[in-house]
């Protein structure tokens, strides 16, 4: 008899859990840079309107920072992933770090407004360029059947940072000021990129793209002219393009009104604290639904939780306008949360569209597409608020009506099938 049965136990158990949440060891790597890196930037880039302010900047400048947030998120995400096909994600992460870092240090060493600005163009967007890097890597670490919840898991663990980062920023202002302690925010950004360079260049395994030349496939030396790639793009990954940037226009067109809506315009409106009360339901929603969609999806096809996606996008600005109160839009933020229910999905499909050994590329170029044509929305939002309220609702109800309906009847699953 075995006087010790139950140590292993624990460890199987561990193991177990580990392989159903994909977190296997490239995987951690990858989580706990967008942990490490995520972290520093919220802490201090969602300071940094309040930071141009304290140094001398002008109201011009903070939204200038903005533009150049939805230009360079666009802007950045072809080159990140053309980059990644072309000297493997491991490499190509390795270098934005190492420029997100550079643009840390600049502002940490010259504290005028002119040179957030600056460093900003080199960390801001740190997000968008990586993407297509971070997204190749859990296709090249992974099994098939594993391949969704890795990328759940990235947009689950990607929430960390954002529900903490903020408030460690605002705990550094109120112990050293807004220019001191922002400035130290930033100090800590630095490190913590730092220690993600380190931990991720261990951790993630190298692994270069294999050579190919069948029709199907990008060549060998990656394509760094979109037009060219973008006629590379199977048409099945076009239709979902298309009813993406439909669905964008949905959200974004009323997206910065969504607080104005609740805290001035409806019957009862709600306070500040209130406000931030919906947004974390929102949240917790969100990571609620993200493991078993991915564990479902996984084993199923993908379509129908990228549809359900699609619909509550779609419902939630015509239930915010008929949210007059705070237990109304209660229940309209647990609806805007569950539009994350298969955003890991459609991604995980993305991947799943691409050309085996153009996956980053293209899946940037997917994005510089998207964003691009997005930018507008939240333009002609203001226009259509400027009118009503209620029209800039109903025009975005619309957009997420024709994007839904679009997906369900041409939506496709496979590169073969022409949409």
């Amino acid at each position: 008899m075995n006087p010790n049965p139950t140590p292993t136990r624990p460890i199987r158990a561990t193991a177990r859990l580990a392989d159903f949440l994909a977190l296997h060891p490239g995987t951690v790597g990858i989580l706990a840079m967008v942990v490490l890196v995520g972290m520093g930037e919220r802490m201090a880039e969602r300071f940094l309107p309040i930071y141009i302010l304290a140094l001398g900047g002008s109201a011009l400048a903070v939204g200038l920072l903005q533009a150049m947030d939805n230009l360079l998120s666009a802007l950045y995400s072809f080159p990140g992933g053309y980059l990644s096909d072309r000297i493997g994600a491991k490499r190509s992460l390795l270098i934005f770090n190492l420029v997100a870092m550079a643009g840390y240090a600049l502002v940490i060493l010259i504290p005028t407004w002119q040179a957030v600005l600056i460093g900003a163009v080199l960390f801001i967007s740190w997000s968008a360029i990586s993407m297509p890097a971070t997204m190749s890597l859990m296709y090249t670490v992974l099994p098939q059947g594993k391949r969704t919840m890795g990328v759940t898991m990235h947009s689950l663990v990607r929430r960390i940072p954002m529900a903490l980062g903020p408030i460690l920023g605002g705990i550094f202002i109120a112990a050293w000021g807004e220019t001191d302690g922002i400035r130290l925010a930033f100090v800590a950004a630095l490190v913590l990129a730092g220690a993600a360079l380190v931990l991720q260049q261990r951790m993630i395994p190298d692994r270069p793209p294999a050579p190919t030349t069948t029709a199907d496939r990008c060549p060998l030396t990656p394509e760094k002219n979109p037009i060219r790639l973008y006629r590379r793009m199977p048409a099945a990954m076009k239709g979902l393009l298309v009813s993406d940037v439909l669905i964008r226009f949905c959200e974004q067109i009323p997206y910065a009104f969504v607080v104005v809506w609740s805290m001035q315009v409806i019957a009862e409106p709600v306070s500040a604290v209130q406000f931030g009360v919906l947004t974390s339901i929102e949240m917790a929603t969100a990571m609620l639904v993200y493991i078993p969609v991915a564990y479902m999806a996984d084993r199923t096809v993908k379509k129908p939780f990228i549809t359900a996606t699609f619909v509550f996008f779609t419902l939630f600005p015509l239930v915010l306008m008929y949210s007059q109160s705070f237990s109304w839009l209660v229940g309209a933020f647990v609806l805007r949360g569950l539009k994350e229910f298969g955003e890991p999905t459609r991604k995980s499909l993305i991947m799943d569209l691409a050309p085996e050994d153009c996956r980053a590329g293209m899946f940037g170029l997917y994005y510089l597409i998207r964003d691009v044509f997005v930018s507008v929305a939240a333009l002609g939002g203001a226009f259509l608020w400027m009118i009503s309220p209620q029209v800039n609702l109903w025009t975005a109800f619309a957009f997420g009506v024709v994007g839904t309906l679009g997906f369900v009847l041409f939506g496709r699953e496979t590169s073969r099938t022409a949409l």
